[in-house]
């Protein structure tokens, strides 16, 4: 039991890392029209931990990567100069941060249905993480802007711009984190190693 809690340990502090190294890198930053970045599938390293050892355990590491999030946004984004009120703030914090990376954890609801359970689990926690960013931006910043021409009802809705700004990056980051989760589970050799450890002890 201590060599398997060690195990997992371990394989949460290297899954932790690989998300940060991957969210760093975000080949398709000059592709998207209004901003937001797609990374390098980065949560996916915390989608399969959850998916190998549940969502208790997923939650947990993926809470550690919502935090580097918030420290990097802090500090990169400049998020405390941005002027925003105190309860703005905390909101910011909430639902662009903690929230919306720590609901990665519950990739692994459906890890014990195969293929169709980590494609479930992947879409469901990235989904959620997608509702966390269009709430912040709907309810918190209620931004509105010009997206495309000629289209006033999408510049000044709230909600639509919210819908269609976090959308632009989010889908695409979904379906790339799917393709390579199924990729994953393809190859005989990876699957094995994302085992339910439970069961290949059996």
């Amino acid at each position: 039991m201590k060599k398997q809690n060690t195990k997992m340990l371990v394989e949460g502090a290297l899954m932790l890392a690989l998300a940060i190294v991957l969210s760093l890198i975000t080949p398709f930053r000059k592709l998207l029209p209004f901003g937001g970045s797609i990374t390098l599938v980065s949560m996916l390293p915390i989608c399969i931990f959850s998916i190998k050892y549940g969502i208790g355990k997923g939650l947990g590491v993926s809470f550690l990567f919502a935090a580097f999030q918030f420290a990097e946004g802090a500090a990169k984004d400049g998020l405390f100069g941005w002027g925003l009120t105190a309860g703005m703030l905390t909101a910011c914090i909430l639902f662009d941060y903690l929230i919306a990376y720590t609901v990665l954890g519950l990739a692994g609801i459906a890890r014990k249905k195969g293929l169709a359970g980590w494609i479930i689990g992947i879409v469901f926690a990235l989904m959620l993480r997608f509702l966390s960013h269009f709430i912040s931006g709907a309810f918190v910043f209620a931004s509105t802007g010009k997206i495309w021409d000629d289209l006033d009802f999408v510049a000044n809705n709230k909600y639509i711009y919210s819908l269609v700004y976090n959308a632009a990056y989010m889908v695409p980051e979904i379906i790339l984190t799917v393709i390579a989760a199924v990729i994953l589970f393809k190859v005989p050799q990876m699957r094995r190693l994302i085992a339910d450890p439970n069961e290949t002890a059996q």
